[in-house]
C-alpha cells in the first residue's frame, strides 16, 4: 500500500522577497515564485507521483502554488480542500512590517525571540506552538486517516504550518523544529507505514 503524503511550503511571494511578516495576510506569488511551483510540479512528474486528493490553506499563495503543481502534473482537476486550519502562523503586530523595521521597533533580540522560539507569540498573534496548537488537530482528523489508508495525498500550505506537521511525523522538540528551515517550492515526500511512522523520506531540492 502507498502511503504517500508530499508537503510542500509555497512559491516565493511578494511579501517574502520585501522581507515583510506576511502571516495571514495575502500577497500573491512572485514570477520566482510561479517558477519554484512550476518547478515543483515538474519534479513530482519526474517521480511519476500523482495525488487522490490536494490539502492547502485559505491564502492565495498556498492555493496557487497547489494548483500549478497540480496543472504541471496532469491533475488540474484534483479535489482540492481548502482550510485555515493549514493558514501561516499569524504574527499580530508583526505582520505587514520589514524585519528590519520590526528590529528597530523591538530591538533585534526581541524580535529575534518571536521569531525563533517555539512558544514565545508576537504581540497579538501565534507562536510555533500555538500555530501547531491549530494544525495538529486537523491533520490529525482530516488529513493522516486518508494517507494511513492508502490515499496520495498533497499538502501545499506555509513554513510554520509545515513545520508544525513535520515535527509531529519526525517526532522533534519545538527546540528542534523552530530551527528547520523549509524553502520555498521545495517537495518533501514522506511514504508512511501503517501507524504514520516515516519508512522514507525524499526532499527533491535542486
Amino acid at each position: 500500500m502507498d502511503r504517500l503524503l508530499v508537503l510542500v511550503r509555497h512559491g516565493q511571494s511578494e511579501w517574502n522577497l520585501l522581507n515583510l511578516f506576511t502571516g495571514w495576510k495575502d500577497p500573491g506569488l512572485t514570477e520566482q515564485g510561479v517558477a519554484e511551483a512550476t518547478a515543483a510540479g515538474e519534479k513530482l512528474k519526474a517521480l511519476g507521483l500523482s495525488f487522490d486528493v490536494a490539502y492547502t490553506s485559505a491564502l492565495s499563495r498556498a492555493q496557487r502554488t497547489c494548483q500549478i503543481i497540480l496543472d504541471g502534473i496532469g491533475q488540474s482537476d484534483l479535489t482540492t480542500i481548502r482550510d485555515q486550519a493549514l493558514n501561516e502562523r499569524d504574527y499580530g503586530e508583526l505582520t505587514g512590517l520589514n524585519k528590519d523595521d520590526a528590529r528597530a521597533r523591538w530591538g533585534e533580540e526581541q524580535v529575534h525571540v518571536w521569531r525563533r522560539s517555539f512558544d514565545v507569540p508576537p504581540p497579538g498573534g501565534e507562536s510555533l506552538k500555538n500555530t501547531a496548537e491549530r494544525v495538529l488537530p486537523y491533520f490529525k482528523a482530516e488529513i493522516l486517516p486518508r494517507v494511513l489508508k492508502g490515499e496520495r495525498v498533497l499538502v501545499a500550505a506555509h513554513g510554520n504550518s509545515l513545520r508544525a506537521l513535520i515535527m509531529d511525523l519526525e517526532g522533534l522538540s519545538g527546540d528542534e523544529i523552530v530551527a528547520r528551515e523549509l524553502a520555498t517550492g521545495v517537495p518533501i515526500v514522506y511514504r508512511l507505514d501503517a501507524d504514520g511512522g516515516i519508512v522514507e523520506k525524499q526532499v527533491l531540492a535542486d
